[in-house]
């Protein structure tokens, strides 16, 4: 099981210490924790993930070279076929004057498709994604794109029709631990493939509280993971 914190803005630095698999950045200008700084040097087991609302294909292509990201995660209205163009997007850069092209495809770049959820999912929308990304991510529907605060009902992923990994996003704090090793007991959780946490462990938006990151990731390691 993977850990993602999402939501960097004034300290990645110390989050990145703690060794997350995955640390998000939100490219939507209008999210009070929209990121436009510089990204600290990470573990090399850490990812970056760029998140984007309904961001422009150049948009994201070019976030994906400024910030060297790892993954990007579509958080608006994204159809499939501008997931399909962006796997088999180009790459531009200039140097000395002269536009280069790199035409290796975004094989490597993983693409995260986000849902969201409130009290029922209609699942048959995801056929469509099946072959154009790598991941779902179901957060909680709520009136932002995401960062709302609280859980959706993960029943509802009992009824998951994909073999696809997902992750599990939606209010999720120190005080979701039980009901997250229930979750990860049930048949919704066969193909979790990580946990996403976000603003239950902050400060103020964008601002990380380092300490409940440390105690959760401590619970995280010792209650979902494999043991040895």
């Amino acid at each position: 099981m993977k850990l993602k914190v999402c939501g960097m803005k004034y300290n990645p630095d110390e989050v990145a210490q703690l060794q997350p698999d995955y640390l998000g950045f939100i490219f939507w200008e209008p999210s009070s924790r929209y990121f436009d700084g510089t990204i600290p040097s990470l573990p090399a087991k850490t990812k970056k993930v760029g998140v984007f609302v309904d961001a422009t294909l150049e948009d994201v292509v070019e976030k994906v070279k400024k910030y060297s990201l790892d993954a990007v995660q579509l958080h608006g209205n994204e159809s499939p076929e501008f997931c399909q163009n962006l796997r088999h997007s180009e790459l531009v850069s200039e140097s000395h004057q002269d536009v280069m092209l790199n035409q290796v495809q975004h094989d490597d770049l993983e693409i995260i498709k986000v849902f969201s959820i409130k009290d029922t999912f209609d699942f048959s929308v995801l056929e469509a994604y099946e072959s154009v990304c790598d991941y779902y991510l179901f957060d909680t529907k709520g009136k932002l794109p995401g960062g709302n605060g609280y859980a959706f009902d993960w029943t509802v992923l009992n009824d998951y029709p994909s073999t696809k990994p997902y992750f599990l996003s939606g209010g999720i704090g120190l005080d979701a631990v039980e009901n997250l090793k229930s979750f990860l007991e049930s048949l919704a959780s066969k193909y979790c493939h990580a946990i996403d946490v976000n603003s239950r462990f902050e400060i103020e938006p964008g601002l990380k509280h380092i300490g409940k990151l440390e105690e959760f990731k401590s619970l995280f390691e010792n209650n979902f993971q494999p043991k040895n």
